[in-house]
């Protein structure tokens, strides 16, 4: 039309194209480069899948994506060699919204995923209804029909590691001119949608190189994870087997111990208003927790399970010690009214006999009274100061032994451990028990703890500390305990007086042991304000549910 000048495009001089080009090589560099510092420090093989496709999708402009894993196939028992696997993992989708749930597939050429996968290719498409026929797979549209989408322009990228290996596929949909836009019809489709250019593939494939190592190396931390959970586990499983009445000891105090950490991690105020614990601080917590009683290996397991004041082959002798006594007097009694009943007196005779039978029955009643009293005595209660009189009189009795030799009812060793005042140790059994913590610390310091577990063996060390100075092994201070030493205190304290019936002891009801608790409290043996938290959570419910 006259009098209307066309404009035409400005042409951009080479040198600055040049320089915008450079700058957009180097916007993508630093793109990349921060992309790969994030995969490297996300640990969690979930959370790192998820931000692997999201971030392929954002760096190659694609309104949606799926990731891929393959799952290799191995030997199994009962179905012998396995073929490999396609894992349909993760999807995304920023224009519709729609059900998901991750699920397996065949490894094969048929689908293009299962083609990238085994071949390691790049599968370009501008139109994913228009594959060529020589091409081996096909596309599923099903997604497509469900949800009402449009799949136009697709590329599918291996993600291999190191050596080649595939170990997922990316598969990133519709390149979209405007980042914002939403494909919600053709209309949409048409308008936004282009084929990947060639940076894109670039990019996403150099994105999906990095996402394969990230990868790899989350799944072999979570596997080294794994293998450190099944030893602690088996560890804690060979404590309770040296002594099985402590059974579910060591889970139930690690379940109340994180639970304690956590609200004590929720307190807004107070002494402990400023402590937060991150997630490895708290799976520090509870390996430390699960291992405190790991040294009880290196004690005697007769002294670890001693229930009684005498060990049962002890108390067994004293019995069938008794027993010889009886029948050596017995015996002795027999000859003698034979002896009697050969007296040419009659009178004199029956007199004997009577006598005899007599100090039998004295005999027989006094052995059978030091018999009840020892097997009370050996119980693991209190005992009465008048009952160690009665000891010293059994003990000064005498017998003779089959060669002639006089001893005594009971050896000093057997006085001394009928004598334990209270519980079923003396005192250099008590030093035998508390050498625990000592071993585990031992055990715990000669593993190579990574920079984030490397408190274990101090947390673990002090769980019978107190904070007056008064525990052992080394009577630590309230200042040189770590707070997590005295959560783990608290919540021990409470399981062992607690927990099911021992042999030694009985089960404390709830009200008793948190009495015991507070008592413990007033002589400033645990944290004040730690036990008040205990309470507050109602920390101690754990231990009933766990049992």
């Amino acid at each position: 039309m006259a009098g209307i000048k066309k404009s035409l495009p400005r042409r951009v001089p080479r040198a600055q194209r040049k320089t915008l080009s450079a700058t957009k090589a180097t916007r993508e560099l630093e793109e990349l480069n921060r992309i790969g510092m994030a995969l490297s420090e996300t640990r969690d093989v979930e959370q790192l899948l998820d931000l692997i496709l999201k971030k392929a999708r954002e760096i190659t402009a694609a309104d949606a994506g799926s990731l891929y894993l393959v799952e290799k196939g191995g030997v199994s028992a009962e179905a012998g060699l396995r073929a490999s696997l396609l894992r349909f993992k993760l999807t995304q989708n920023d224009s519709v919204q729609f059900p998901f749930s991750e699920h397996t597939l065949p490894l094969t050429e048929d689908s293009m995923a299962g083609y990238c996968a085994l071949h390691g290719e790049v599968i370009e498409l501008a139109d994913a209804y228009r594959i060529p026929k020589a091409r081996p797979f096909h596309f599923n549209a099903t997604f497509d029909q469900q949800a009402g989408y449009r799949t136009r322009s697709l590329i599918t990228l291996p993600m291999k590691n190191g050596k080649g290996e595939v170990l997922g596929v990316l598969q990133l949909i519709n390149c979209k001119r405007n980042a914002k836009a939403r494909l919600t019809d053709s209309g949409g489709v048409q308008r936004w949608v282009h084929p990947f250019p060639e940076r894109a593939v670039r990019l996403g494939l150099s994105l999906a190189s990095q996402a394969a190592v990230a990868y790899e190396n989350s799944r072999l931390y979570r596997d080294i994870e794994n293998l450190f959970d099944g030893f602690v586990n088996a560890a804690v499983k060979a404590i309770e087997q040296r002594d099985p009445t402590t059974s579910g000891h060591s889970q139930r105090v690690c379940e109340m111990t994180v639970a304690l950490a956590e609200a004590v991690d929720r307190e807004p105020r107070g002494p402990y208003g400023d402590l937060r614990f991150s997630r490895e601080q708290m799976k520090e917590l509870r390996y430390a927790a699960l291992l405190h009683d790991f040294g009880k290996v290196g004690v005697r397991e007769e002294v670890l399970v001693k229930a009684k004041k005498l060990y049962p082959l002890h108390f067994v002798r004293v019995l069938d010690r008794f027993d010889y006594i009886r029948r050596d007097f017995e015996a002795r009694i027999a000859e003698q009214k034979v002896e009697a009943l050969l007296s040419p007196s009659r009178k004199h005779a029956a007199e004997r006999l009577r006598m005899l039978d007599e100090e039998s029955r004295r005999l027989r009643g006094q052995l059978d009274r030091f018999a009840e009293f020892i097997a009370k005595a050996n119980e693991p209660t209190l005992l009465p100061s008048g009952d160690f009189e009665v000891l010293n009189e059994i003990a000064q009795k005498t017998y003779r032994d089959p060669r002639g030799k006089e001893r005594p009812y009971l050896s000093s060793e057997e006085v001394r451990f009928l004598s334990i005042p209270r519980g079923s140790l003396d005192a250099d059994e008590r030093r035998q028990i508390e050498s625990h913590v000592v071993h585990g610390f031992n055990f715990l310091a000669q593993i190579p703890w990574t920079p984030e577990y490397q408190a274990i063996p101090a947390i673990a060390r002090a769980h019978h500390e107190k904070v007056n100075g008064k525990g052992y092994p080394f009577g630590l201070n309230s200042g040189q305990i770590p707070v997590q030493a005295k959560m783990m205190t608290i919540c021990d304290i409470f399981d062992a007086l607690s927990a099911s019936d021992r042999p030694y002891k009985r089960a404390v009801p709830t009200d008793r042991a948190l009495d015991i608790l507070k008592l413990c409290v007033r002589d400033e043996e645990i944290d004040t304000e730690l036990f008040r938290i205990f309470l507050d959570a109602q920390v101690y419910r754990l231990a009933g549910k766990s049992s």
